[in-house]
């Protein structure tokens, strides 16, 4: 059963529109399977709407198939029995329903990027129709897309008819991991880890493995097997988004494999830094990749620490353990492949995945709630120094220097030693600033960590 979890800042965001005393028009964007229609069904619930799906067929099928969902919706057999050759002619009657009704008309137009991919002209056509027909009435029209290049082109860029007319816009992201635990609620903290370090916060690939306790075999059952719905995720998200498929797949099996730098990923690949660049904003616009700098840059865009990272879970771990073992699990060879999962999945995945939840985690934190920060991040320098955690107040003088580790054993205090020795090495206020140190471990502390801390107000220790 499908639920319905979290999203609160954006059914928020479609009250407030849905409440306007103007006519209101909505934008909702996001990569595949990340919600964006059940948030719509879970708004429109209690409410009098019209739900249209576009199709990839021509025009004229799609323009039938509205015709025929506003006809069934406002039980109009008169126009269910209409044969219509203009877009007009339905608004015309939705817009009578909106002068007939006092309860707001909700408009979703599913998957819009399909009428503009099949008529170019589409998006104008509906600038006038909103412009004409709709503006003046009480009607909240909400265009939802899920293929992000087009739904930039067609209806946010400044060059579209359409710009200019939205009241507001979402772009949809994954849930948070502190709503993981209400899809799986009789899992342990390690086991939500686990699963979400393989599906990331999209909902339909956390159904899929809400029934798999053990993440091995969920990754076999749901990912390994060439008939499982998420064998070729990847190609069905990229496909419809990109040409040049095979650019871009080298370059996300590239940066999984470890390489993060710009420099090293042309290396890697044999090509110029330069040509990478469109490929790598694209990735970047598709919400697939990150480009991150030290948490202490104060230019980030001119920065030249910047690193690439790859923003989803599962696109992350597909790249890093399946991608490159295709032709091994066509051979039919997934045992290997599984058992080389097995091996690597902790220390090369989850792991890292475990520094982000921590990350997330502090904003929310009540244990850092006496300290000020409005920046969190990573620190990496010269001489190879790296720190998961760097928060700070930037008008401030309070700083954290943190530590996430997702191993068997209870973390010494080596672990606060060696902190305390890097954290020499970020600049930002260094003699005027009020250090504190956190450290977070899955699997607890040493007993002369634990004392140690209760001696140090600066040193927090978190599970």
């Amino acid at each position: 059963m499908e639920k319905f979890i979290d999203r609160k800042k954006e059914l928020e965001t479609l009250r407030k529109e849905y409440n306007r005393k103007e006519a209101s028009f909505v934008v909702i964007y996001g990569r595949r399977r990340v919600g964006k229609t059940a948030l719509i069904k879970e708004f429109c619930k209690d409410k009098r709407s019209i739900m249209f799906l576009a199709t990839e067929e021509n025009e004229t099928e799609n323009r039938n198939a509205f015709k025929d969902t506003v006809a069934e919706a406002l039980d109009n057999t008169l126009l269910s029995e209409a044969q219509i050759t203009r877009w007009e002619t339905v608004f015309d009657i939705i817009a009578g329903e909106c002068d007939k009704a006092k309860e707001r008309l909700i408009l979703v137009m599913d998957e819009f990027q399909y009428l503009g991919k099949a008529n170019a002209a589409f998006p104008s056509i509906l600038m006038k129709i909103w412009d004409e027909k709709l503006k003046s009435r009480n009607i909240m029209l909400i265009l939802c897309g899920s293929l992000i290049n087009m739904m930039t082109s067609q209806v946010l860029n400044y060059d579209s008819p359409l710009y200019g007319r939205r009241t507001a816009q979402i772009k949809l992201q994954q849930i948070p991991f502190e709503h993981y635990k209400e899809f799986m609620p009789q899992e342990s903290q390690d086991s939500l880890i686990l699963h979400f370090a393989v599906t990331g916060g999209v909902p339909k690939y956390i159904e899929l493995f809400e029934q798999t306790e053990d993440i091995y075999e969920g990754i076999r059952e749901n990912i390994l097997s060439d008939t499982s719905f998420l064998y070729e995720e990847p190609t069905f998200l990229l496909q419809k988004e990109v040409t040049e498929i095979g650019s871009y797949f080298t370059i996300l099996k590239t940066i999984a494999a470890g390489n993060h730098k710009l420099g090293k990923i042309a290396g890697v690949m044999e090509v110029k830094q330069t040509s990478l660049v469109k490929y790598l904003k694209i990735l970047i616009e598709l919400d697939l990749l990150e480009r991150e700098v030290p948490v202490t840059e104060e230019n980030p865009e001119k920065s030249k620490k910047g690193l690439y990272f790859i923003k989803d879970n599962f696109i992350k771990f597909w790249f890093q353990f399946v991608y490159p073992n295709k032709g091994m699990l066509e051979a039919g060879r997934e045992e290997y492949v599984f058992q080389k999962i097995k091996h690597n999945f902790i220390d090369n995945h989850v792991s890292y995945v475990y520094e982000n939840i921590c990350r997330e985690k502090m904003w929310t934190q009540p244990e850092f709630s006496h300290i000020s920060f409005n920046r969190v991040g990573r620190f990496w320098g010269n001489k190879d120094v790296e720190i998961d955690i760097v928060a700070y107040d930037s008008i401030g003088k309070e700083i954290i220097f943190g530590e996430c580790k997702y191993s068997v054993n209870p973390k010494d205090v080596d672990i606060l030693y060696n902190l305390e020795q890097k954290s020499v090495y970020v600049d930002w206020k260094k003699n005027d600033r009020k250090e504190y140190y956190c450290i977070y471990s899955r699997s607890g502390f040493t007993k002369e960590l634990v004392e140690l801390a209760k001696k140090r107000e600066n040193v927090i220790l978190l599970l």
